[in-house]
């Protein structure tokens, strides 16, 4: 009696699924790249305190020292080990940086497309976004900072608010030219209701473009905290940040160079891993690179 074999259609499913995903990393090796090395930097930071030691603890006797088996990137002036601190500085760029993107994203999602599909309310909300842009984020940070003290909160807010206009014009430009298109009155024709519009036939086109828009709010953000710390206006100094340890340690670069190259090197490499991953998901989601293969 002959044997009939199948394979389970969620093999099958599956097995799609792997070879679309291969087929997008040979093709675009830019998103598996940047993607695979912001894992790796989240992964460090989450993972810091089961192997990076106490950023926080000062050993005089071992000031300015050079790397060494129980410190990895040597010391820094106050005798703390510059491989902890740089570990958990990683906490606060990411937090800074993702948390900045979601809120900036979700924000000018929903105010993008009220504005683009509600039309009496758009000149309203684009002078509001026009107004928010010119503000610096700097003088932003300092003034909220100096009314309520330095925070990683604070920080966030004053980071989300000047990015969001940008994400608010992306949005309103995408949902301008959807809500012309025959699907979208044929829905409203039929009857459709303004949430039921919005959410099966307007949201879903604004998607690649949020993730594009997202990643490169992410890298601003990760920058923009590491300057204002720098400036003494970021987070606590007790607090390890890239930012405030290169500020420290700018005075000792010629005895202990590490101070400032390893928190520097970490910085770059983290902005890279976002802007690698935002130019490849621009290249995955551009229609003229799809029709070019």
């Amino acid at each position: 009696m002959t044997q009939i074999s199948y394979t389970p259609t969620f093999a099958v499913a599956g097995r799609s699924r792997l070879f679309k995903l291969s087929r997008v990393a040979r093709r675009r090796p830019l998103v598996p790249i940047g993607g695979g090395l912001l894992l790796l930097l989240i992964f460090m930071a989450l993972a810091a305190p089961f192997y990076a030691g106490d950023p926080g603890n000062i050993d005089p006797f071992v000031r300015l020292k050079p790397p060494s088996t129980a410190h990895w990137f040597g010391t820094d002036h106050l005798g703390r080990d510059v491989f902890a601190r740089t570990i958990y500085g990683a906490r606060i760029s990411l937090m800074v940086g993702l948390m900045s993107a979601l809120l900036a994203t979700c924000a000018g999602l929903l105010v993008g497309v009220v504005a683009g599909y509600v039309r009496r309310f758009d000149n309203v909300i684009m002078r509001i976004m026009d107004a928010l842009m010119s503000i610096p984020t700097i003088l932003l940070a300092i003034a909220l900072i100096s009314l309520t003290g330095p925070g990683i909160g604070i920080l966030i807010v004053a980071v989300t608010i000047p990015q969001t206009p940008s994400v608010t014009r992306l949005v309103r430009s995408v949902v301008l030219s959807v809500r012309e298109r025959p699907y979208v009155e044929a829905a409203v024709c039929g009857g459709a209701l303004l949430p039921k519009v919005l959410w099966r036939h307007v949201l879903p086109s604004t998607i690649p473009q949020l993730m594009v828009q997202s990643a490169i709010v992410c890298a601003d953000a990760i920058m923009t905290e590491a300057g204002l710390s720098f400036l003494g206006v970021g987070v606590p100094p007790e607090i390890p940040s890239w930012g405030n340890m290169i500020a420290s340690s700018r005075l000792y670069l010629a005895t202990a160079p590490l101070t400032i190259f390893a928190p520097g090197v970490f910085l770059a490499v983290t902005v890279l891993a976002v802007n690698l991953l935002g130019d490849g998901l621009r290249d995955l989601f551009d229609p003229r690179a799809k029709r070019r293969r």
